[in-house]
């Protein structure tokens, strides 16, 4: 199963770059991530409205996995996480192509 993590900018404390290379060192050894980037700048298309999300979603990060658990485990160590911010991870079913 794939998974998306939302990246919340609500952290109480700034992250550091240690605690980032030392995520990004770990979710590369676990093979369960699959990549991820900031986001800014929103641009709406469309007719309706909605609330800006990039003034609550940073970024996202990508993951694959059999068990979600393993996942969460590694989220234990996630910068954000740490700093008492939110992660928000949701499931991607695989679409019938």
């Amino acid at each position: 199963m794939e998974y998306i993590l939302f990246i919340h900018n609500n952290n109480d404390k700034p992250t550091s770059s240690d605690q980032w290379n030392h995520f990004f060192t770990e979710a590369s050894k676990s093979g369960l991530f699959l990549g991820g980037s900031e986001i800014a700048n929103q641009i709406q298309v469309g007719e309706k409205r909605v609330d800006n999300i990039t003034n609550t979603v940073a970024g996202f990060m990508r993951f694959e996995a059999d068990n979600k658990e393993a996942i969460l485990e590694l989220l234990k160590i996630h910068p954000v996480s740490l700093q008492g911010g939110t992660l928000e991870l949701c499931e991607m079913p695989k679409s019938d192509d």
